[in-house]
């Protein structure tokens, strides 16, 4: 079979680490629900030995269950130590996929761990922790090397091999600092690539500005030496410090940069991706994140396809082709947006059940009783306690329509007896 490049989206996992932003636990949800639709083959959806993460978590996990979530496969992150792969089975018992992950940097030797494990040590740790997760059911186990940029690249062959040997299935290279170049990011995966053959997922950071370029280049040299290529993206390429690849511009760039088109199908992104969810997709986490798309992002910024300079308004005028790669359509953008500006009926955590009822008409959701009513009411004022913001039509919709699973998300309770040591 022809090696691919698959999508792991971390949105739920890295994108929420992002400082001074974060998602409600519905809103998470929503990001699920969206990502499925748009064919991604997993959604790191968050961290299953977190307390206040386990009932969206298991509620999610319901979703998929229950055919809500159809396709999409919903992965947990975790470090890789034994306890934690324990705590995560204890909590979310029907997580299937998990990503364990361990610093190996001599940086992080030195400086995070303070000498106390030395690299024999991170291997025998994480070979236990892989070990442990497949006995308890896990299916699939990425092991990640963090900080892998800044890693001796002879150890990370060693490191993933041992991690093969206990029963991984990926090897994730992440580099943690946006270190490398997609020169030196080429060379590495090509190298690492050679000696383990065993699947590797690119996890990339945007602190040099090179994010996406170095997670296309990384996926490339995966293909090259016969394995498949998961590359780690985030909508609208939130994340840590200067964020992560852009899954946007990610899909863009492997289907429509010329090196990929014109390589004869050596480098086939997963058919499933549906890039005409992607303007849904970008509006909603902005909103979510109330971090506004910059005018000038790939595909769904506010400029991406408008022209001022006389020479390019005639071009496009003449032949779209002229002055844009793309279609506008293609990433599901021309449909006119209606604003409201006369009265507006809203309903949130201080809503009565008639303007509630009226949202709900707009939305053609009848309820079968005053009592069911009520109820829907109560988990959308709970809703908008966790939003603090207007709740969407989809988030809405999917209240009225799955309320138990809406009931589960928004139960979040404190464990102060046994709190994290993390």
């Amino acid at each position: 079979m022809k090696n691919k490049i698959y999508l792991i989206d971390v949105t739920n996992r890295d994108g929420v680490q992002t400082a001074n932003l974060g998602l409600a636990k519905l809103e998470k949800t929503l990001v699920n629900l969206y990502l499925d639709e748009m064919g991604i083959f997993q959604s790191e959806f968050g961290f299953p030995v977190t307390n206040h993460e386990t009932n969206y978590l298991n509620a999610n996990i319901d979703l998929v269950e229950s055919g809500v979530i159809k396709n999409i496969r919903l992965s947990g992150w975790s470090r890789a130590i034994v306890k934690d792969v324990l705590e995560a089975k204890h909590r979310v018992p029907k997580l299937k996929y998990i990503n364990l992950s361990m610093s190996t940097s001599d940086q992080m030797i030195k400086n995070k761990f303070q000498g106390k494990i030395d690299r024999e040590k991170i291997i025998e740790l994480a070979s236990q922790a892989v070990k442990v997760a497949k006995e308890k059911g896990i299916v699939s186990v990425g092991v990640n090397a963090e900080d892998a940029s800044r890693t001796d690249k002879d150890f990370l062959v060693e490191f993933a091999s041992k991690m093969k040997e206990a029963g991984a299935d990926r090897f994730r290279y992440c580099d943690t600092l946006g270190f490398d170049d997609p020169i030196t990011i080429y060379d590495r995966i090509s190298y690492i690539a050679k000696y383990i053959k065993m699947d590797i997922e690119l996890h990339c950071h945007n602190d040099l500005g090179m994010v996406v370029a170095n997670s296309v280049i990384g996926a490339r040299a995966a293909i090259d030496n016969g394995v498949n290529a998961y590359i780690n993206t985030t909508i609208n390429g939130l994340g840590e410090r200067a964020g992560n690849a852009d899954l946007i511009s990610v899909i863009l760039a492997l289907r429509k940069s010329s090196g990929f088109l014109s390589s004869n199908g050596k480098y086939v992104l997963d058919e499933k991706v549906d890039l005409s969810k992607a303007w849904r997709i970008a509006k909603y986490t902005s909103y979510a994140f109330g971090v506004p798309i910059p005018i000038n992002q790939p595909g769904v910024g506010s400029n991406a396809f408008a022209h001022e300079s006389g020479i390019h308004a005639d071009g496009a005028l003449k032949d779209r082709r002229n002055y844009e790669l793309y279609d506008y359509e293609e990433l599901g953008r021309g449909e006119p947006e209606i604003i409201t500006t006369g009265r507006m009926i809203s309903t949130g955590e201080y809503g009565g059940i008639k303007g509630f009822r009226n949202v709900y008409g707009e939305l053609e959701i009848d309820f079968k009783s005053d009592e069911e009513a009520h109820r829907i009411l109560e988990l959308v004022r709970y809703a908008n306690v966790h939003t603090q913001k207007p709740l969407t039509k989809d988030e809405l919709l999917f209240i009225a329509k799955h309320p138990n699973e809406a009931r589960q998300i928004l139960t979040v309770t404190p464990n102060l007896e046994n709190p994290s040591d993390i």
